[in-house]
This record gives structure tokens, C-alpha cells and sequence, in this order.
């Protein structure tokens, strides 16, 4: 992981991570947030979920280079184009990391009611040891971990304009959740940026 001003290291068993609180001042990632909220094609997706399909509980838009196509949730994505403002968040983190990505997930939770189930980010495409760039915008949310051999766990609450870092084995090891907040009455966007590896 990079060694970056102010990035808290969080060593965990089998895992690592790193956490900036104020990646981007409340400025820019107001603006960012903004952009987003007008230039993303956000849509709803079908998951399978223990083999049930269901309507994702947030919406959602995969960007990225042309051949990084990504499946999960029991569906290939093809990317839709970096878009400006998406292109200008890829530039800022690869000045912060010194490393670029390849795609981005884009997820809009309208409010405390919009989550995101436990899961693992551990496609093959992805590699063994995946370094997963994490940006939040908009409202502070809960963000949990939890081990999947001991059952420990971790709670953040990811701030407006932070990033998170989850690298090493994490994804093999840990599984992570957004789930439902009463009292959210804002909108957050997440964007997880990935490096997908030929096939």
C-alpha cells in the first residue's frame, strides 16, 4: 500500500487497510458529488442472491477502459465510458497512489434505506491480492467488516470527500457491508475503483 500524508493503517488478521478522512476538501467533493449525481446512466440492477434474483437496493453504473468487462452478482457488466468528472477522479487517485485503475463501480444510495449486503470483492478477475480504492460522497455511512473464519469484526463511518484502501487479503479473508441507517435522510455515492486483469 502506498505510503500517503495522513492515511491510517488498520493491520487486520489476514487483511489490510488504509483510511483518509479528508482525501478531498468538502469543496471538491461537493462538486464531484454534484457531477456524478447528472453524468452517470444509474440504473437498478438484478442480483442473484443465494440463487434468487432480486432488485439491488441502490443504484448503480460500471465505467471503465473498453475490455474491462466485470462480473458479480451473477452478471457480466460491460463498462459504459469514463465520463469527465470520473475521468478527473481516476487522474486525482492515481496522483494520490501513484497506481491507475482500469474500471470503477458507481453506487447511489438514495438514503439510510438504500444498502449493501455482506459480500467479498474476490472475482477472478481481480486477481489474488486486489488493491481496492474506496471514495465516499455525500452522507457519512456505517461501513462493517466482519472475518469469515473467527466472525470478528470492524466498523468505519466513511466521511464525505474520504478514502479507503482495502489491499493484501482482505477480499479472501473478510467479507464488508453497507447496511440500513435509520436516520439517513441524504444521498451518498461510493465509487470502488479496480484494476480488472485480462482473461
Amino acid at each position: 500500500m502506498a505510503q500517503i500524508d495522513g492515511l491510517e493503517r488498520i493491520t487486520l488478521d489476514g487483511g489490510d487497510l488504509g483510511y483518509l478522512a479528508t482525501w478531498q476538501t468538502p469543496v471538491a467533493a461537493d462538486q464531484w458529488l454534484t457531477a456524478l449525481r447528472a453524468e452517470i446512466p444509474w440504473s437498478t440492477h438484478q442480483v442473484r442472491i443465494y440463487g434468487r434474483s432480486i432488485t439491488s437496493p441502490r443504484l448503480s453504473s460500471w465505467h471503465g477502459d473498453p475490455d474491462a468487462s466485470y462480473a458479480y452478482s451473477g452478471t457480466r457488466h460491460q463498462p459504459h465510458p469514463w465520463t469527465p468528472v470520473l475521468s478527473q477522479i481516476a487522474d486525482s487517485l492515481q496522483e494520490t497512489l501513484g497506481q491507475r485503475f482500469n474500471g470503477v463501480l458507481v453506487n447511489r444510495y438514495r438514503d439510510g434505506n438504500d444498502s449493501m449486503g455482506w459480500h467479498a470483492d474476490n472475482e477472478p478477475e481481480l486477481g489474488p491480492e486486489p488493491l481496492i480504492a474506496s471514495i465516499s460522497l455525500g452522507a457519512p455511512r456505517r461501513f462493517c467488516l466482519k472475518h469469515q473464519g473467527t466472525g470478528q469484526r470492524l466498523q468505519l463511518t466513511l466521511a464525505h470527500g474520504s478514502l479507503l484502501l482495502m489491499a493484501g487479503q482482505t477480499q479472501r479473508h473478510w467479507r464488508h457491508a453497507l447496511p440500513k441507517e435509520r436516520g439517513v435522510d441524504r444521498e451518498r455515492i461510493n465509487l470502488t475503483f479496480r484494476q480488472i486483469l485480462g482473461r
